[in-house]
């Protein structure tokens, strides 16, 4: 018989950080105590760890900066980071604010990767206590022409390979996509195919933004990515893009999500100046042939005067069969499909501007 299991949805908002729980039917749902009100969590990462739940937040702090979190008790308590990512103290760089937190190569358990503005890479090797700087992409050949985006110079996705602990993505706007083979020491800039970002700096091969990357689960070096102007498929490691955005609305849009079989999901917005979703109609784009072609998943959404956004990191998936797909909202509301982007629902409560959507599944 399998394992019963809890499933979590993690939200981290402009404002603290909800917990949802259901079981594996997810159909109903119960919230939990707010954790770190008045904080925004610009990332979250849960884990199992010597058989027990664990947090990982990235917290963000107009007066008091940016900081490293631990919960061993599903968000209850939480303990500060004292030894958390920074940047040498002669480098003439700070960290602003946390983008990502995620884990390593699943050969590497206590590995974990922090994603920053200033863009740059951290990584800790004892499970989050310490963290160094991965100065392979810090000191890129490339950087002098770094520029940032709207949003800041900001190191948003690291994609791990799951067959190769050596080999990883990373997207920073609006830079590009890079990637490492030999762990980290050295990045190539994989921008080839997508059209450059006026930045006012000389052409190069960087200026590229960048605004989501997934892997396929299924498929070794296939890639996909939200950029700032268009969706785009690569089958070489991302060595190459190309367009993937016949049948969209909008070539404009943040987050992309991508099942255990394969689906892609993605949310389009008006344009780069209207960014919400076109006409006030919410819908949830999904491919089920790998970008070939996008269908408007719309039953159970609001169909007009709905005037939202949805960021890069507020959609998710679940690992159950038809996935469960799980979005949050610039306005803070939070929508569910239990049957793999079909039909849609909304889950109970009204939240503060979503930042980062995660899937956490626990025993029972």
């Amino acid at each position: 018989m399998p394992q019963k299991t809890r499933l979590l949805l993690l939200v981290g908002t402009a404002k603290g950080l909800f917990i949802l729980e259901s079981d594996s039917d997810r159909k109903n749902w119960n919230l939990h105590k707010p954790g770190l009100p008045g904080w925004e969590i610009g990332a979250i990462h849960g884990e199992i760890r010597n058989g027990k739940p664990r947090l990982i937040a990235g917290t963000n702090s107009w007066p008091y900066g940016p900081t490293i979190r631990i919960s061993e008790d599903l968000g209850a308590n939480w303990t500060q980071v004292e030894a958390g990512p920074k940047f040498a103290e002669d480098s003439g760089r700070k960290i602003e604010r946390f983008w990502q937190v995620t884990a390593g190569h699943s050969s590497e358990p206590d590995t974990l990767y922090a994603g920053v503005d200033n863009a740059a890479l951290f990584v800790s090797k004892d499970a989050g206590h310490t963290w160094s700087e991965v100065t392979g992409l810090t000191n890129h050949p490339s950087r002098q022409h770094w520029f940032p985006g709207g949003g800041g110079m900001c190191l948003h996705t690291i994609v791990q390979d799951p067959q190769n602990a050596k080999r990883m993505w990373i997207g920073i706007s609006a830079v590009g996509a890079f990637r490492t083979d030999d762990g980290g020491a050295t990045w190539k800039v994989c921008n080839n195919g997508l059209p450059t970002v006026p930045t006012g700096e000389p052409p190069s091969d960087v200026g590229r933004c960048v605004h989501k990357i997934v892997l396929d689960p299924d498929k070794p070096g296939v890639l996909y990515q939200q950029f700032h102007g268009g969706v785009f498929k690569s089958e070489d490691a991302a060595d190459s893009w190309t367009p993937i955005s016949e049948g969209l609305p909008s070539v404009f849009g943040f987050p992309m999500s991508v099942t255990r079989n394969g689906d892609l999901f993605i949310v389009p917005l008006d344009s780069d100046m209207i960014r919400f979703v076109k006409d006030g109609h919410f819908a949830v784009y999904r491919s089920t042939n790998r970008g070939d072609s996008w269908t408007a998943m719309t039953n159970g959404l609001p169909e007009k005067n709905y005037h939202v956004g949805v960021l890069r990191d507020a959609t998710a998936v679940d690992t159950h069969d038809p996935a469960g797909i799980y979005l949050g909202t610039t306005m803070g509301d939070l929508w569910h499909s239990r049957d793999g982007g079909t039909n849609w629902q909304q889950l109970p409560g009204k939240y503060p501007r979503v930042m980062v959507v995660r899937t956490f599944e626990i025993p029972a």
